[in-house]
């Protein structure tokens, strides 16, 4: 009897074993975690929180549904929940739900009370490689902070793809699609931006819907982002799969990878999606997933950054016909406000209840008509003392330093770099460093030399041998990315490759704004302390000395010799705590005994986490002589430094 029991079971067992099978049958075999949260439709769909929760909960069992469909197994989990160590158990985390940041969102003013910067909330830290796809706009929001390119360049993506790749990986499989290619209208607003392409806009093109619904036709739905194309492509770790239906350009990105980082820009869930877009959807999770450990290698910071596009613009911006055109679009824009402030004004008059956008119809006030000497004057105050009303002169300007414009740390500034121009190298040719490198090896104007590596590489070398060591051993995978900084970079996920890392970039830029007193003979050191960011997470306490030329300080001082070695101690407020060891700089030989020496200026740097407001104390000891005299030992002087 217990044998009959025991073949039961045993056929029990297999035939569930034959059923899991079955239903795994055609899956792929990758571990998913989705976090979701945020609604179908916008928050003005819904009459109070409750009803938007309840939208977001049956969007979040939509896309349940639907990985469990191409995946073996996915966990669901509400953005509340998500912390990013969680990312590291899965093959690929899903994001459609803004989860609590890392680090909050910071405005940095000045002594006046000017904002001088902002820093955007962190969600992730620079170094998280794991494989990333974004619904919706949370390409920008989660991945401004780490400098990716799914910057925001319009929250206005509708229903439909076009300018897609068909031949790329996530069209193709593992899931087999068949995607069904209709004709429609050219996007109106694409006309706006034929200066751009070069060419006619066409007025039709090849669509394949991805939405059952979108925000124009379906009112309140939730609007999808686009990217900004311009430099998009313009390093190795990052490609543009397909544009859609919106009023940007026809190059805008609805579509993209940056790194190990995903962006889907419709915001549909799969409940509002075609079945083809679904497959795909689930062709572009499998696709990322060959992106584990390959990270971002060129950060997109500040996302106005001017490139060689800016330039059309530019020229455009300072033609007749950009004028004409404003003119004609301000009067239709005027015509069709007065109108609707008309009709709200009749119905105000018989005393019917008006609408917001009514409301704000009333108080329209046609705007006075600008020049054409304003408008040219606007858009090129830095130019117009030179060329006036001249558009051709404009137009001839950018053309002819096309190659030698550099794009300032700043909303779309840019200047003509007069150092690359001697040169006549293009400032993204690599040439340009060979160039430099040897004016370095053969002492011809160092200074300019200096500068030009300095301003387009993230690399620092003491001597021209380096320099010329570094770039012969990388010139065959080097390139160039305007949107990353305009740096020419190395395409390798090797960190201790130099040239790569901002954050030894963006230090050695902050260490310039602290700056220590004169010297003198009298007065032979002087010391400066501040803090600087490092990234989003961590700062740095940096200690700076200036030396007078013909007197140093001891690093290290060797049994026997009376000297008093070169020391910083740093004591941080509570809330702060110490990443490393203390960072100290690179000495000299000063005699056979083994004492070494620190000249002219140099650097101790602590990097610190933490939060709140605080001061930290450095204290500082130092002896400093020349090759006759010594001065008395300083020992313990305190410097502070704010910190929030």
């Amino acid at each position: 009897m217990r044998l009959k029991h025991f073949f039961t079971s045993l056929i029990i067992l297999f035939a569930f074993s034959l059923s899991v099978l079955a239903q795994q049958k055609g899956k792929q075999k990758l571990n998913v975690l989705y976090v979701g949260g945020s609604a179908n439709w916008e928050k003005e769909a819904f009459s109070n929180k409750e009803e938007q929760e309840k939208d977001a909960a049956r969007r979040m069992a939509s896309f349940e549904a639907m990985l469990k469909r191409f995946f073996t197994d996915v966990k669901v989990i509400h953005a509340n929940d998500y912390t990013q160590s969680m990312s590291l158990q899965y093959d690929v985390t899903v994001f459609d739900g803004t989860p609590k940041p890392v680090t909050e969102r910071k405005v940095i003013k000045d002594e006046s009370g000017r904002t001088t910067k902002v820093i955007p909330a962190g969600y992730f830290t620079e170094d998280f490689d794991k494989p990333v796809v974004f619904i919706g706009e949370l390409g920008e929001k989660l991945g401004r902070s780490i400098g990716l390119k799914h910057d925001w360049y319009c929250l206005c993506l509708d229903a439909h793809a076009h300018n897609f790749k068909k031949e790329h990986e996530i069209f193709k499989g593992p899931f087999p699609v068949k995607m069904t290619i209709e004709t429609r209208p050219t996007p109106e607003d694409a006309f706006h931006y034929e200066y751009f392409l070069g060419y006619k806009t066409p007025e039709t093109l090849p669509m394949w819907r991805v939405q059952t619904k979108g925000y124009i036709t379906d009112k309140n739905f939730r609007i999808g982002m686009v990217a900004r194309p311009w430099g998009y492509e313009d390093s190795p770790d990052a490609e543009s799969i397909s544009s859609g239906v919106c009023q940007k350009t026809l190059d805008a990105v609805a579509l993209g990878r940056h790194g190990n980082f995903f962006h889907w820009g419709f915001a549909a869930s799969p409940e509002f999606m075609t079945d083809e877009a679904q497959t795909v959807l689930a062709n572009a999770i499998v696709y990322i997933s060959k992106f584990d450990g390959k990270g971002v290698i060129a950060r997109k910071y500040l996302d106005r950054r001017a490139t060689r596009e800016y330039l059309k613009e530019k020229i455009y911006l300072s033609s007749r016909e950009a004028y004409d055109s404003r003119v004609k679009s301000n009067a239709a824009f005027d015509e069709r406000m007065l109108a609707e402030k008309k009709k709200a004004e009749e119905k105000k008059l018989k005393g019917e209840k008006l609408t917001e956008s009514e409301e704000r119809a009333l108080s329209y006030r046609p705007q006075p008509k600008e020049s054409f000497e304003d408008f040219v004057k606007r858009y090129n105050k830095d130019l117009f003392d030179q060329f006036g009303m001249n558009s051709a002169a404009y137009a001839k300007f950018y053309k002819d330093n096309r190659d030698y414009f550099y794009s300032h740390d700043e909303m779309y500034k840019i200047s003509v770099d007069e150092d690359v121009k001697s040169l006549g190298i293009p400032y993204y040719d690599k040439r340009l460093l060979d160039k430099a490198i040897s004016m370095l090896e053969k002492g011809e104007d160092a200074e300019k030399a200096k500068r030009i590596l300095d301003r387009y590489t993230m690399a620092d070398f003491a001597t021209p041998a380096e320099w010329r060591k570094w770039f012969e051993e990388n010139k065959h995978r080097m390139f160039f990315t305007e949107t990353g900084g305009y740096y020419f970079m190395i395409n390798t996920y090797d960190k201790s490759v130099p040239g790569n890392d901002y954050k030894t970039k963006r230090a050695k830029q902050s260490y310039s704004k602290i700056q220590p007193g004169e010297t003198s003979h009298e007065n032979a050191v002087s010391v400066a302390a501040g803090v600087i960011d490092i990234d989003s997470e961590v700062k740095e306490v940096v200690v700076k000395f200036r030396v007078h030329p013909g007197y140093h300080t001891y690093a290290y001082v060797a049994s026997g010799d009376p000297y008093i070695p070169t020391e910083v101690k740093i004591t941080l407020p509570e809330g702060y705590i110490k990443v490393g060891d203390l960072k100290k700089p690179s000495y000299k030989y000063f005699n056979e005994k083994g004492t070494t020496i620190y000249e002219n200026e140099f650097i101790f740097a602590q990097q610190i986490k933490g939060a709140g407001a605080g001061v930290i104390t450095c204290s500082v000891s130092y002896q400093c002589c020349d090759s006759q005299i010594c001065f008395p030992p300083v020992e313990d002087m305190e410097y502070k430094v704010k910190v929030d």
